[in-house]
């Protein structure tokens, strides 16, 4: 089942997961992050965050990927419940 509001990846708690809408951004830091997996439709986990909320720690497609909260921010989801 999903929670379809405009979530963004930085929205998130710890072991929430979330499928991807939409990478917004423009130039190479939009690039970057499709060639980094964070393609729409994908699906992926919070799996840690830094005491002060940044940088964040995603499980997804079978990595760990760390981004920063601005970074966080261009990627919209769609929240998945179990």
């Amino acid at each position: 089942m999903t929670e379809s509001t405009d979530n963004t990846l930085n929205m998130l708690e710890i072991g929430q997961r979330a499928r991807i809408i939409q990478v917004k951004g423009k130039g190479s830091s939009r690039k970057r992050l499709l060639d980094m997996g964070m393609v729409p439709g994908a699906v992926l986990s919070v799996s840690k965050k830094a005491p002060l909320g940044d940088p964040l720690d995603f499980k997804l497609k079978g990595y760990n990927l760390s981004l920063r909260k601005e970074e966080a921010k261009m990627v919209f989801v769609e929240v998945l419940r179990d």
